[in-house]
């Protein structure tokens, strides 16, 4: 199965696919590598996730908040690319977890962005290398921010 067609299976809504709020590009391809800049938990009403892991969202809902990034940033890959078939596979993910300073938990959080490349892209090509940090605040009090890095087809 292609991956568009496992994401078209899956019956996800995407976001629409986020615009700048800065100098920077969405997504730059540099070789085979396209490197997508920090998505946020974009909603399809356009409206963000926004609140601090560990106090004012619980590890559950920052895992949503996680996978709602990762559909943001599918929305980007489609957008720019035509489709998900111009992706070999996920190489990195960096994620960021607005989060209270005593808070450790944010593997399980970026877990959210984590398990839905692994649906999208399967076992061998959607689970990347990756970091999972804390963060003081993020671009407009967003809950969670995810770069990745992925693979092209030739």
């Amino acid at each position: 199965m292609s991956f568009q067609a496992a994401l078209d299976a899956l019956n996800l809504e995407l976001p629409p696919a986020p615009k700048a709020i800065g100098l920077y590009r969405p997504v730059i391809v540099v070789g085979n590598l396209a490197y997508t800049s920090g998505h946020g938990p974009l909603m399809p009403d356009g409206k963000l996730t926004t609140g601090r892991v560990g106090d004012q969202l619980t590890v559950e809902q920052g895992y949503e908040a996680a996978r709602q990034t990762g559909l943001a940033t599918l929305a980007t890959l489609k957008d720019n690319f035509g489709s998900l078939d111009r992706v070999a596979r996920l190489v990195k993910t960096f994620g960021l977890v607005h989060a209270t300073p005593d808070f450790t938990d944010h593997p399980a959080v970026i877990n959210g962005f984590s398990e839905l490349m692994r649906e999208v892209f399967g076992e061998d090509c959607g689970i990347a290398a990756r970091s999972a940090v804390g963060a003081a605040s993020l671009p407009a009090g967003m809950s969670v921010e995810v770069e990745a890095v992925f693979e092209l087809v030739g």
